[in-house]
Order: C-alpha cells, then sequence, then structure tokens
C-alpha cells in the first residue's frame, strides 16, 4: 500500500493544469458502446477510476487503443454482455453507468452491483426507475439483471435530481424509438459534456444545461472525436491548495464557466481569485475571513444540484474554513458520512464540533499538526492533503489509492508547485 509523506508549511508557487474531468470521462466511456464505429476521446486522465471502466469495457469486448497518454480510440465494433468481474464493478460507482448503453444496444445486463466511495447509502432505485419507463425489465437476486426488446421513448419523471441515473437515462433514450423528455434531470458540467459528446455521435438532445432534456431518438450513432474538459474538481482542489498554504498560482485551462456558485461560496471563505480568460490566478494576499449572513449570524454552506454548490467539494472548502477566521457551519444533506473525516482534523488541531451525520460547525482559524492518517474516499482524501500542507511538521496519508482513483499525479504536480511531498511504499 503506497501512502504520501508531506512537511506542511510551504507555500505553493507555479502554475498546474487540470486532469480532464474524471466525471465526464467515465460516462462519455460508457457511451462508446452506443455505436460500433470508432471513436477518439481526448484528455482522458490517467487515473485508477478510468482504467477499471477500461477493464469494464474491455471484458465486453470493447477495444481500445491508447493513441498517446491522455487520448484513446474506443471501438465497440462487437460486444457481448458478459459476466462482468464483480471485483471490478465493486471499485468504482460509475459501473452502473453500463446498465442504460448496455440495455439499448444489447438489449441485456448482467451487473454485480456498483461500489465507491463509502459517503453513505446511494441508491440506483432512480436507474430502475428511469430504464423501466422506457420499456426495460430489471430483476435483482445479488445482481442486476437488465433486458429489453427495443426500447421506447418516454416522459420521465425522476425522483431524485441523480448524477449518474440521468447519464443512464439520456444514454438509454438516444436510440429508443420515439421521443422522451427527461424532467428533474441533473445538469452538472458533466452532463452537458455527456449531451454533446452524444451529440456529435448524431445523438439529438435539446435543453442541454436544463433540469428538462428533449431527446429524439435516432436508429444509429456513428463515430467521431471529442475533447473532455477540464475537471473543475481539481481545479478548485489547487485554489484550496493555495489558499491554506497562502501561495500564488496560475491554473491553466481552467474551465472557468463552471465555478461561479463555487467562486461565491468560496468568496464567503475569504478565498478570491482572478480570471484571465480561461485561466486562473490565485494570489498570494487572501483575507481568510468567513463572511456573516445579516446580523453577524453564523452562516451555512450547504450542497444543492448544480448549479449551486457541489457535494464532492465540500471536504476541499471544510478544510479551508479551519484557516479563515470565523465560524460557519457545514450542511450536507445528501450523503451520511460526508462529515465523518472531521475527526482526523480535529486530530491536526481543528476546532470542529461534528453536529450530526450531516453537519459540523468550523471555528478557524487554527494552527494545524501533522498527523498520521488514513485516506477514507476521494474527495476526503485529498482535504487531507490540503491540511497536510498547511500543517506544521510532517503527516502521513495512507490509502493513497482512494485519492489515484480521482486525481492524477497529484503529488508530481503539487511537488512542481513547491510542496514537500513523497510517495512511499508502506
Amino acid at each position: 500500500m503506497e501512502k504520501f509523506i508531506i512537511e506542511g508549511g510551504h507555500p505553493l508557487h507555479g502554475e498546474v493544469t487540470p486532469a480532464g474531468n474524471k466525471n465526464a470521462a467515465l460516462p462519455l466511456l460508457a457511451a462508446c458502446l452506443l455505436t460500433d464505429e470508432p471513436v477518439i476521446l481526448r484528455n482522458v486522465p490517467d487515473i485508477l477510476d478510468v482504467r477499471t471502466m477500461r477493464a469494464l469495457l474491455e471484458s465486453l469486448g470493447v477495444e481500445i487503443k491508447p493513441l498517446d497518454t491522455h487520448t484513446w480510440q474506443v471501438q465497440a465494433k462487437v460486444i457481448r454482455p458478459a459476466d462482468l468481474d464483480p471485483d471490478l464493478t465493486r471499485k468504482i460507482r460509475a459501473s452502473i453507468l453500463l446498465a442504460g448503453p448496455m440495455t439499448a444496444r444489447m438489449g441485456e445486463l448482467r451487473l454485480p452491483p456498483p461500489g465507491g466511495d463509502v459517503i453513505g447509502r446511494r441508491r440506483v432505485d432512480t436507474h430502475i426507475l428511469a430504464l423501466t419507463k422506457l420499456g426495460a425489465r430489471v430483476t435483482y437476486d445479488r445482481y442486476f439483471y437488465f433486458s429489453a426488446s427495443g426500447l421506447t421513448g418516454a416522459d420521465i419523471l425522476l425522483d431524485e435530481a441523480s448524477v449518474t441515473a440521468t447519464e443512464n437515462a439520456i444514454m438509454a433514450c438516444v436510440t429508443a424509438r420515439g421521443k422522451s423528455v427527461i424532467r428533474n434531470a441533473a445538469s452538472e458540467p458533466h452532463i452537458q459534456e455527456l449531451c454533446h459528446f452524444l451529440n456529435t455521435l448524431g445523438a439529438k438532445i435539446e435543453n442541454i444545461g436544463s433540469n428538462t432534456l428533449h431527446i429524439t431518438g435516432v436508429e444509429k450513432l456513428h463515430g467521431g472525436e471529442f475533447t473532455i474538459g477540464p475537471d473543475y474538481l481539481e481545479v478548485v482542489s489547487f485554489i484550496g491548495a493555495a489558499a491554506v498554504t497562502k501561495g500564488e498560482i496560475w491554473i491553466r485551462n481552467a474551465g472557468n464557466q463552471y465555478l461561479d456558485m463555487i467562486r461565491l461560496v468560496f468568496g464567503r471563505l475569504g478565498v478570491h481569485w482572478e480570471t484571465h480568460g480561461d485561466d486562473i490566478f490565485v494570489p498570494s494576499k487572501q483575507k481568510l475571513e468567513i463572511e456573516p449572513d445579516l446580523g453577524n449570524a453564523i452562516p451555512e454552506i450547504s450542497v444543492m444540484p448544480w448549479p449551486s454548490f457541489p457535494t464532492d467539494l465540500m471536504s476541499i472548502a471544510l478544510v479551508v474554513a479551519t484557516q479563515s477566521k470565523g465560524t460557519v457551519l457545514f450542511h450536507d444533506w445528501m450523503y451520511p458520512s460526508r462529515m465523518f473525516f472531521t475527526d482526523k482534523l480535529v486530530g491536526m488541531g481543528a476546532q470542529i464540533v461534528l453536529c450530526d451525520p450531516h453537519r459540523c460547525i468550523v471555528q478557524g482559524p487554527t494552527e494545524l499538526y501533522g498527523e498520521k492518517m488514513e485516506s477514507p474516499d476521494i474527495r476526503a482524501g485529498m482535504a487531507l492533503v490540503l491540511a497536510a500542507l498547511s500543517a506544521k511538521g510532517t503527516s502521513v496519508i495512507r490509502n493513497i489509492g482512494q485519492i489515484d482513483r480521482g486525481y492524477e499525479k497529484v503529488d508530481q504536480k503539487l511537488a512542481a508547485l513547491g510542496a514537500k511531498i513523497q510517495r512511499a511504499i508502506e
């Protein structure tokens, strides 16, 4: 097992370019199952979750040829509803994304339960609701079995704005007979990218970026090329790293069009940045003071569906708050285990009160001290890296395979910015 050894207290300086969006790459790879023609994907992130998805696709007969480190040619010329390896599906939540395209194209899929981060119960009911509305049959007996003899367009009202369920519904609808409407659809940047990608392959998706998608089914999709956009979660992680180390960095190709709400929330924590075209400049002089609500009331930062503040950035914002002057309440109603990593921050010296599984109060600033920790999931793992970078002394973070699932060579990128970080084997 690998670990990070981080000596804190060194301001970051220099420039960094984020990898392609992990949460876009995974559904785009799954969507390649919908055509038998070659598809070229550019800016594919070199991370563990993407490698796992590649292994799953290849087990279905998909041919994947890397043209360079971040460019893949994917062709699902001949595919088969093979038994998927439960050890692979258990590694990533995104294995559920095979259900929509495989049911649409092959009419069947036997899927072991998906895995992913342990941050609380993550329903698959919404996926089943969407696919059954299109005419699929779904049964469960330790494995999910999806089957259909052709899908027909429908008016689908999702019972929650689930990202992956919206993606599955989109992929199933694009070749279904007739027209479909997906209401209460999630609209995150990666869903928008999936829609634009499918349209380049011949799909007919309208109202992209809204919570009501209109899709006219087509008989067949063709091949094409697409460039995956930057990972805005990685961008904000580097903004946070610069802020807590009092550093000064440039982030190239940052995807500024998706950062408006995040910028508002981080502004309430006293973190600001400049935009220069599609680049970001994070200055070393940050206010780092929490902005109270009217009447000097304690402010609340709560996650909500896009375009509000995303749950995946709650852990990063929480660490930034430990270095900001004032008090703030964090509320993540989506996942009942998202906050459980805060005990590690408390062990480093942070002043955090865990109110219940969904809420905590942070009072800062507090000096953090190096500690030995485990990375519980992708986002909390990266948050612990930020805490270690700002801490006094040396920290050891184990189980960094969780971080590698979503961040490409993050230790090398941070080291290039001046961080004292090493990757070592236990």
